[in-house]
């Protein structure tokens, strides 16, 4: 079989204002970035106001493991899956990262004959977006440099600045600086540091945005530092909100491009779900159950990260919630999390499934706890065996949950229309959706919940440095806020060797972080960096450029 990229590379696409076209758009709605490419206008969002909203289904997954469960390649072969059954759908899907580009993980458009299109440029830097947060970003974190050098008027105090610069791309030496040095006319020399842009808030708040004038109003909220008197500072009080949003004029339009079978994809924003809360924009969901008599939209890695923070966070934020979830599996990952070796996968292995099938069945429960209607596909590799399936399904069976096999990998829509047919039934079945907390009850109940509801641990510790930051936060009235928990994805709990189905662990916060302009509490908890470093054997040295084209990007 053909690479992900000679696929892509071999795609017939249309021009993007055809595409646009079979959803109901002019070209006047669309702003052209190329002729693949296109920014869809706020004024077109504005039109659609009125239109009844189709129905919303959220794909999810297990645990990932080194060996890839394909989540994004099961979200757009659903949705090339759709047009083969002669329904519309809309998929809307998170920006990549160069982070994992570069690094270990690979890109975001899907794989095999269900990929999102042109996928070099998706994958790279596609309309800039990533580069406008970027900019954004620093823009505020140069004014609080430049205020305290040009006299500190709101005496800042250096030591508290808690606002961080941001590059998209793995690069542990940023993690910890030093910056002002050089003498006087170079700054104040202070401690600093780099996150990697989706971790940046700056990211959350484009995902959580319904407009130019919430954005704005959001960014104005961003928690920067604090007074020589402990008094907090914030982005507002430096008036940093219009310049960073005139950065962010364009990036806050969801971008449209298309499948290999020339089906509608927005994507839009990129945070990480296991250091942010992992969901695309409020705006491309919002626009693609407009579209679309369905919308399909993916949350970050498992369902314990990703599903629940689009639950808890942009459901709750949006006013939406979905009619149905798909839950992706793997053959491969559940041997991996009943205790093989990623070399030894591809061996037929009923015991290891019998045993790493607990992981999957904690999901399941995990998604019905929400009150949604499940259905688990799995996404077939051609070395599984009819056996190794069978205990899958009647796994399904036993736990009352759905289940299709997926085969859009290698072809195309035609693999998924029994997910499809699965989807359609479920959707059109009352659920009873409901967040797993309200906003009335503490932080520290919020992350108890989610740690042994969701996680299955016994009870959760805060470090003396996170618990003087939670009361810091609940002393200035952001105890009603979401949590947002960054963990590992490995895992169930905090530690990534902990496979499977643990129980009786601790979840360890270690330390507490206020995303006030996004509009939540961010719990740290394990061994977080939210600046990734690269392997030891980054994707970067196979990827190059030879006769124009690029090649070696998965």
């Amino acid at each position: 079989m053909l690479s992900d990229i000679e696929i892509a590379q071999k795609a017939k696409m249309l021009p993007i204002a055809e595409v646009a076209e079979k959803l109901g758009l002019a070209q006047d709605d669309l702003e052209f970035y190329g002729k693949y490419k296109a920014k869809i206008s706020q004024t077109a969002g504005e039109k659609l106001k009125s239109k009844k909203n189709g129905k919303l289904i959220l794909v999810t997954a297990i645990n990932p493991t080194p060996a890839g469960e394909g989540k994004t390649t099961v979200s757009v072969g659903l949705s090339q899956a759709f047009y083969k059954l002669n329904k519309k759908a809309v998929l809307a899907l998170r920006e990549p990262s160069l982070g994992p580009v570069f690094g270990i993980k690979g890109g975001a458009a899907g794989g095999g004959y269900a990929q999102a299109v042109p996928m070099e440029d998706i994958n790279l830097h596609f309309t800039g977006d990533m580069h406008a947060i970027t900019s954004a970003n620093n823009l505020l974190c140069a004014l609080i440099d430049n205020h305290i050098h040009q006299g500190n008027a709101l005496s800042i105090d250096p030591r508290t600045i808690v606002f961080k610069r941001c590059l998209d791309m793995n690069d542990r030496a940023l993690r910890n600086i030093v910056i002002g040095l050089g003498g006087p006319v170079n700054g104040i020399p202070r401690e600093d540091g780099f996150i990697i842009t989706v971790a940046s808030e700056i990211m959350a708040i484009l995902c959580l945005a319904e407009d130019i004038d919430d954005l704005k109003d959001r960014f104005s909220k961003i928690l920067i530092g604090y007074t020589y008197d402990k008094k907090p500072v914030f982005a507002g009080d430096l008036n940093a909100q219009g310049a960073m949003a005139a950065l962010m004029k364009d990036a806050i339009n969801p971008n449209l491009v298309q499948t290999l079978e020339n089906t509608p994809v927005l994507i839009h924003g990129g945070p990480f779900a296991n250091i942010a809360h992992g969901c695309n924009s409020v705006k491309a969901t919002k626009l693609a159950l407009k579209l679309g008599d369905y919308a399909i939209t993916e949350a970050g890695f498992g369902s314990d990260l990703g599903a629940e923070k689009f639950f808890d966070i942009k459901c709750r934020y949006a006013n939406i919630s979905p009619d149905c979830v798909v839950l992706v599996a793997t053959v491969r990952a559940l041997k991996y999390n009943g205790g093989v070796k990623k070399s030894d996968l591809s061996n037929p292995n009923i015991a290891a499934i019998e045993k790493g099938i607990e992981n999957l069945k904690k999901h399941i429960a995990n998604m019905k706890n929400y009150g949604v209607h499940v259905v688990v596909a799995l996404n077939k590799f051609h070395t599984d065996s009819e056996e190794e399936i069978d205990v899958i399904k009647k796994c399904c069976e036993n736990e009352k949950c759905e289940f299709a096999i997926c085969e859009v990998f290698q072809k195309g829509g035609e693999g998924g229309t029994e997910l499809v047919n699965k989807v359609v039934n479920l959707c059109e079945r009352p659920n009873s959706f409901k967040f797993l907390y309200e906003n009335e009850l503490s932080l520290e109940q919020k992350m108890e919940k989610i740690a042994t509801e969701i996680y299955g641990a016994s009870h959760v510790t805060y470090s003396d440095k996170a618990r003087k930051q939670l009361d810091n936060f609940v002393q200035m009235g952001y105890d009603h806020f979401p949590v947002c928990v960054a963990k590992t994805q490995y895992s169930l709990s905090a530690d990534p060797s902990k496979l499977g189905r643990p129980s009786g662990f601790v979840i360890p916060v270690n330390e507490v972080r206020l995303a006030a302009g996004a509009g939540f509490v961010i719990m740290l908890t394990g061994n977080i960096m939210t600046m990734p470093g690269l392997p030891k054997q980054p994707a970067a040295l196979s990827i190059d450029v030879v006769d124009e084209k690029i090649q070696g990007l998965f």
